[in-house]
């Protein structure tokens, strides 16, 4: 498109100077998607959500933390920390320079979010646990069970020391996506 006025296009971003029909429709359907959006997206920064969601980087946790946040209602309504290990990552002294970073995003988003509650889920067959406690800590259901009940437990007590009024709960997922509550 050329300028009317100079038969040039803008020089700042080749467009004409006044919008052709096609550029005024092109401009409306944009504002229509935006304003077709559904609310929870148009909602902004801070306000009142439900929890935050301590989950592990494996990929293969990903769907099932999703899926569990929908089966709970929580889709909208949660912020969302990922880190190796999840609960392992926040506790265990082998990730001890990753600790802050935790607790100032956590107290973020309590300041921002409003979140009444925290949500750990460690998982079976967890990498960071053997990089954190040795391969032993999870070569038997029952020690995988005992690694990660006293990382659980030191993250809810953790949590309770820093931010007394923040419900906390803690679950061990299997591979399958089922859950047992630790705590």
């Amino acid at each position: 498109m050329q300028n009317p006025d100079t038969g040039h296009p803008c020089a700042c971003c080749g467009l004409a100077a006044r919008p052709g029909r096609r550029g005024m429709l092109r401009g409306l359907a944009a504002a229509s998607a935006i304003l077709a959006l559904p609310p929870r997206l148009a909602l902004s920064a801070s306000g009142k959500y439900d929890a935050m969601i301590l989950a592990c980087i494996d990929p293969r946790m990903h769907e099932p933390v999703r899926d569990f946040a929908v089966q709970h209602g929580l889709i909208g309504q949660y912020s969302q920390f990922t880190i190796a290990g999840a609960a392992i990552g926040v506790v265990a002294p082998a990730f001890a320079k990753w600790h802050q970073t935790f607790w100032e995003n956590l107290a973020a988003s309590i300041k921002l979010h409003s979140i009444d509650s925290i949500i750990a889920i460690d998982h079976r067959d967890c990498g960071a646990a053997k990089i954190a406690y040795g391969d032993e800590s999870i070569a038997t259901p029952e020690k995988e069970n005992a690694t990660h009940a006293a990382a659980l437990a030191e993250f809810r007590k953790e949590v309770g020391q820093r931010h007394p009024a923040l419900k906390v709960e803690t679950l061990l997922m299997a591979l399958d996506g089922s859950f047992i509550s630790l705590g």
